[in-house]
């Protein structure tokens, strides 16, 4: 009994001492970190939990990998593997409410959002996503990316994230589903491109100043951007910036597991740690839960379902029979690079001479001048959607 009560006095005279420090009641959030893996050595890995830990005393940062000379919480593994089996079993016993970790393997459904520093206005961006597989088809998985990239935005505090498509194969498509998505009641804040243009699909100019909250890409590409973006003060071999590639998101998965790259340094490490605090005190999982909800009562998987039935929506066995050549000076944006020959034979099947092409803002259609009005509003009801290209 006598035990009971010392136990007792010694954790509230701990918590009186922690908040006297911090000025937060409560326990500390524990954050793990898997030391085995970087490219630059343990030491780099535990240097950065160290920084994360003095900068914020509310976070009790535990390390799990081999025995070192340092005053965190330490968990000894023999090795990598064991080291990821450790992770997971504290995360599923609630032993830490986050863990950062390099080269995991998530399951196909999740994958991560990055954060990152972006150098035209220091502004801080959301990339969805870095690593994992979201879906084996690409716009699929890029329409389920915005909606991850939604969530962390919003678990960070930002209660209407703005939402932008980068340029890439396929951002037509996820437009129109994401817009659809909106219509049906889950309300998107698209952002608009600082280019002259505007719309939601964003240039690299607005990748460089960070126009929107996050900013949906397929996840080759982003793991690549957050590469850059960390790396391109040090020539690429130590990432110095940044915050890493973030939590893996998918429906029904609750493990808050960050990644780092096996070229994260100590700075990006200590971020990292941070990061995954933030995730811990905006209920991350709760958060998750509600949106997915939300999503999924606008049609979240009707939608994906017809994703994957798109490329049948022409009959591809059709012989379609190009009308006489004539003069394309007029051209229309909007295309989708994946779609572009199709829309080209619809407006051939509608009997309006088109070509496919490649202007400054993308895949272009080309057909004569006087007839762009009536192609648009073919092209239109075929539900592309298409525009009139602004100069570079």
């Amino acid at each position: 009994m006598a035990n009971d009560v010392k136990t007792m006095l010694g954790k509230v005279f701990n918590d009186i001492a922690n908040a006297l420090e911090t000025g937060e009641f409560g326990e500390k959030i524990r954050v793990g970190i898997t030391t085995f893996g970087s490219e630059l050595g343990v030491e780099n890995v535990v240097k950065g939990a160290e920084i994360a830990a003095e900068r914020d005393k509310s976070i009790e940062v535990v390390l799990i990998g081999p025995k070192v000379n340092s005053n965190l919480t330490q968990v000894i593994v023999e090795n990598e593997d064991e080291g990821y089996k450790k992770m997971e079993e504290m995360l599923d016993n609630n032993e830490i409410g986050a863990c950062v970790t390099m080269h995991y393997s998530f399951p196909i459904g999740v994958s991560t959002v990055g954060r990152v520093i972006t150098p035209g206005l220091g502004r801080e961006m959301f990339i969805a996503t870095t690593t994992g597989t979201s879906s084996p088809n690409r716009v699929e998985a890029m329409v389920r990316n915005g909606i991850y990239g939604i969530i962390v935005a919003k678990t960070m505090g930002i209660a209407d994230p703005t939402v932008g498509i980068l340029n890439v194969d396929g951002a037509r498509q996820v437009e129109r589903a994401l817009k659809t998505l909106s219509s049906n009641g889950y309300q998107i804040n698209f952002s608009e491109s600082k280019r002259a243009d505007g719309g939601s699909v964003m240039r690299g100019n607005d990748l460089l100043i960070g126009t929107p909250d996050v900013m949906i890409t397929d996840t080759l590409t982003g793991n690549i951007l957050m590469k850059v973006f960390s790396s391109y003060t040090t020539g690429g071999s130590f990432e110095a910036l940044g915050y890493g590639y973030g939590p893996g998101i998918g429906e029904g998965y609750n493990r808050n597991i960050l990644i780092l790259s096996r070229a994260s340094g100590s700075p990006v490490v200590a971020n990292a740690i941070s990061y995954g605090a933030s995730l811990v005190r905006g209920k991350i999982n709760e958060i998750a839960k509600s949106e997915f909800e939300k999503v999924n009562s606008a049609g979240f998987k009707e939608l994906l379902n017809s994703l994957s039935k798109e490329a049948k929506k022409e009959d591809k066995d059709e012989e379609i029979t190009s009308p006489e050549k004539e003069v394309v000076t007029g051209t229309i944006e909007g295309i989708d690079i994946m779609e572009l020959e199709d829309a080209v034979k619809v407006l051939w099947k509608n009997g309006i001479y088109a070509e496919s092409g490649m202007g400054c803002t993308g895949p272009i259609v080309m057909v004569n001048e006087s007839k762009v009005k009536e192609a648009l509003k073919i092209l239109d009801n075929a539900g592309y959607s298409v525009g009139r290209p602004e100069d570079c």
